[in-house]
């Protein structure tokens, strides 16, 4: 039986009383025992609640800090890398990232912090899981794109003159290290930042897939340079491309390829169809004119 301290007041005011019953039925010498081991066990109950309570508390406490401890740890860094071949990445936060050939994503095993952030080197379509309270942000060598939620395209390998960032969908802000020069694009348009002259310029697309053609093995050139060509054929198929004749480097070439042909097979086409000779030693290819 369990008694509160008002109760406990009461039965010693009845023993008191007691002393003068003439029937004895609250004798203080029978009384006094049972009260007092009454009293002991009530006092037992009390501190088996209080070390309890403090046993919880001091448990809850080691947990807190312990989390605390965990979330303050940096995440492990995660590196994906492609060669010959394209490969998807499936981020923490569901975000999807499909890398184009010879690229390479580092990412956290889990996105800890008010940011999402990843580096890339290379190339990569976004494909970005909207969250307004945790942006994502795209590092690469000398540019970062920041976003909320969209798809968008980055081209930053490190041996192009230039780092390309296609939006096709939503909005993304593109700026420098220093965030000395920044633009916010729309669909449809591409930011194209030169390394060598840290200029920064935003064009609108007619055809933004193109950008993105090597998703399904495509190649399409549209009155592209040959040195830029060549710098995509390079990236694409891990092959180094000298045009030893500079004044074929500006040369502009139309030319779409859509059933995934092989390196030698472009180069084939592309010589054939006049626009220059190569030859070839193992991965090392040079470019040069055709004799008038």
């Amino acid at each position: 039986m369990k008694f509160t301290d008002t109760e406990l007041e009461e039965i010693l005011n009845k023993l008191v009383a007691s002393t003068r019953s003439p029937r004895g039925r609250f004798s203080a010498t029978d009384s006094y025992p049972k009260l007092e081991k009454r009293l002991k066990s009530h006092t037992r109950h009390l501190t088996l609640i209080r070390t309890f309570s403090a046993a919880a508390a001091v448990a809850l406490l080691c947990l807190s800090v312990w989390t605390a401890y965990l979330y303050m740890q940096p995440a492990a860094i995660q590196t994906v890398s492609t060669l010959a071949e394209t490969r998807t990445v499936r981020l923490p936060d569901g975000s999807s990232v499909m890398l184009n050939h010879y690229s390479s994503l580092s990412y956290p095993e889990k996105f800890k912090s008010d940011k999402r952030e990843v580096e890339l080197n290379g190339e990569a379509y976004f494909e970005i899981s909207k969250d307004k309270k945790h942006p994502f942000i795209v590092q690469t060598e000398t540019m970062d794109i920041q976003v909320l939620g969209t798809h968008f395209n980055v081209d930053a390998y490190q041996n192009n003159p230039d780092v390309k960032t296609t939006l096709l969908s939503g909005s993304v802000a593109v700026s420098n290290k220093s965030k000395s020069v920044r633009v916010i694009l729309k669909p449809n348009e591409i930011a194209i930042y030169n390394k060598v002259e840290e200029k920064l310029t935003r064009k609108v697309l007619e055809n933004v897939e193109d950008e993105i053609s090597w998703r399904q093995g495509e190649f399409i050139f549209d009155d592209l340079p040959l040195q830029e060509i060549a710098r995509e054929l390079s990236n694409s198929f891990g092959a180094t491309i000298h045009i030893a004749d500079t004044t074929l480097q500006n040369y502009r070439i139309t030319a779409r390829f859509r059933d995934g042909e092989d390196l030698a097979t472009i180069l084939s086409v592309l010589h054939n169809a006049g626009y220059f000779n190569y030859s070839q030693n193992n991965k090392q290819i040079i470019i040069t004119a055709k004799p008038d």
